[in-house]
C-alpha cells in the first residue's frame, strides 16, 4: 500500500492511500484509492473496500459458463446429503424440473430479478400456491447456493412478490378446519360403507386409521412385528415409501419426524382384526414361501417380508392404492369433503379432543411436534364442547334447575 499527503481545493492537507483490490471481471488491475485525516484513517478506508469487493466479488469465469441446470443439479447433490426424508427429496426433484423448462438454458449471472420474477408470474397461470411457493422455496435455495460460491453477486430470487389468487367461496369453506377432518356421523358413515362395500383389508385398513392416527406410509409399514398382542399396542417406528408406485420398489424409511417414532395404545376390537389378519398371513406365507407366485402375468417369488396388508405375494400395499380403495368407498356416501387416507388422521385429533384427552398427550400419540392443523382441530372441538356444556348440563340437571323457578 503507497500513502501520500495532498492538498485538496479547500487547502487542507489529506493522506491518500492506494493499494490494489481483487481484479475487475475482465481481468484487469483494480487499483483502490481512499482518503483521510490521518494516514490510519485513510488506510482502514482502503483495507475496508478491499474486503468488501473481496466479499462481494464473483467468479466471472463460471458465472458466464455455467447454467442454471447445471448449478440446480449441483445444489441437489449436495441437498440430499443433509438427511432429507426422500419424499423432500422426490418434491425437490420436481420442483427443479419445473424450473429448468423455464431456466434451464439460462446461464446463472444472466438471470435477473426481473426475468425470475416474470417466471414466478407464468407458473401462477398453472399451479396451486402451495406448489408455486415449494417451486419459489427451491429456485431460492439454487440461487443461494450460487451467490455463496461467488457465482452471481445478488440472489435473483430475493424480495420476489408471490402472486396470489382471489379465493371463491368454495374455496374458502373448503379452507374451513371443519373440512378437515371426518365429524361423528361421517365417520360412522364411512366405516358402515367399508363394513358392506369394501373389498379385502378396507374394513381394516379404515378402522385402524381412523382409530390410531398413523399416517397412511406408516399404516402400510406396518409388519408382524410391530403389533404387540400383549400390550394392545402398534409400534410405529418407519414408514414405506415407493415413489414410482412399483411394489417391488418399495422402501421402507424412518418416519416424517423424531417424535413420529412412537408406541400407540389400541382399542381391542382393531387388535382383534390385526390378530386374524396376521393368522391368514402365516398361512399363506406357509403355503407359497417355496413356491413361485403369478401375479397380473408376472412370476415372482413370495415375498416374505411379515407385512400385515400384502398382496397374495407377500409385497406391501402402496398409499396410492388405499387412496384408490377410500375414493371407490366415498362414492358410497354422502360425504361431499375432499377427503384422502389422511383424513382420519386429522380425524382421529377431533376424535381424541371430543373424549377430553389435552393436547400434549394428543400430539404424542398422533406424532406431531408442531402441527397447526391439529392445534386448529383440537381448539375447534374443544370450543364447540364448551359451548354445548350449558346445554349437556340442563339435559342432566334439569329437574334441579327447574325447582329455581318454583
Amino acid at each position: 500500500m503507497y500513502c501520500r499527503q495532498i492538498r485538496i481545493k479547500s487547502g487542507q492537507v489529506r493522506w491518500e492511500c492506494v493499494s490494489d483490490g481483487p481484479p475487475k471481471a475482465n481481468g484487469s488491475r483494480n487499483q483502490i484509492t481512499r482518503r483521510g485525516k490521518t494516514m490510519k484513517e485513510a488506510k482502514v478506508k482502503v483495507l475496508d473496500e478491499i474486503k468488501r469487493q473481496e466479499h462481494t466479488q464473483i467468479d466471472s469465469k463460471t458465472a458466464k459458463t455455467f447454467s442454471f441446470e447445471s448449478v440446480a443439479s449441483q445444489w441437489y447433490d449436495l441437498y440430499k446429503l443433509t438427511g432429507i426424508k426422500k419424499g423432500t427429496l422426490a418434491k425437490r426433484r420436481k420442483e427443479i424440473r419445473i424450473l429448468n423448462r423455464h431456466l434451464g438454458k439460462f446461464i446463472i449471472g444472466n438471470i435477473t430479478h426481473d426475468l425470475y420474477q416474470k417466471v414466478i408470474n407464468q407458473l401462477f397461470e398453472h399451479y396451486e400456491s402451495t406448489t408455486l411457493q415449494g417451486i419459489h422455496s427451491a429456485g431460492n435455495m439454487i440461487f443461494k447456493f450460487a451467490k455463496k460460491r461467488k457465482w452471481i453477486i445478488e440472489n435473483p430470487a430475493s424480495e420476489i412478490v408471490m402472486p396470489k389468487k382471489r379465493k371463491t367461496i368454495d374455496e374458502i369453506k373448503q379452507d374451513s378446519i371443519e373440512e378437515k377432518f371426518l365429524d361423528h356421523d361421517e365417520l360412522e358413515e364411512f366405516l358402515l360403507a367399508a363394513l358392506n362395500y369394501g373389498l379385502k383389508y378396507d374394513k381394516e385398513r379404515f378402522y385402524t386409521l381412523a382409530f390410531s392416527g398413523v399416517r397412511p406410509g406408516e399404516l402400510c409399514a406396518l409388519q408382524k412385528q410391530d403389533i404387540l398382542f400383549e400390550t394392545n399396542e402398534i409400534d410405529i417406528v418407519k414408514t414405506l415409501y415407493n415413489e414410482n408406485n412399483n411394489m417391488r420398489e418399495y422402501e421402507l424409511i424412518p418416519p416424517k419426524t423424531y417424535k413420529s417414532v412412537r408406541t400407540v395404545a389400541m382399542e381391542r376390537y382393531i387388535m382383534d382384526m390385526l390378530k386374524k389378519i396376521i393368522l391368514e398371513n402365516d398361512k399363506r406365507k406357509m403355503k407359497y414361501r417355496n413356491k413361485q407366485i403369478t401375479y397380473f402375468n408376472e412370476t415372482l417369488e413370495y415375498h416374505d417380508a411379515d407385512f400385515v396388508f400384502s398382496r397374495l405375494n407377500g409385497y406391501p400395499f402402496t398409499t396410492i392404492s388405499l387412496n384408490n380403495r377410500m375414493n371407490r368407498l366415498l362414492k358410497k356416501t354422502k360425504i361431499k369433503k375432499p377427503a384422502t387416507p389422511h383424513i382420519f388422521r386429522h380425524t382421529h385429533v377431533s376424535m381424541l379432543a371430543e373424549a377430553g384427552v389435552d393436547l400434549a398427550t394428543i400430539m404424542k400419540r398422533v406424532g406431531h411436534e408442531d402441527a397447526k392443523t391439529t392445534m386448529k382441530i383440537y381448539t375447534h372441538v374443544t370450543n364447540k364442547m364448551k359451548k354445548e356444556a350449558p346445554v349437556k348440563i340442563s339435559n342432566l340437571y334439569g329437574n334441579i334447575l327447574e325447582k329455581v323457578s318454583l
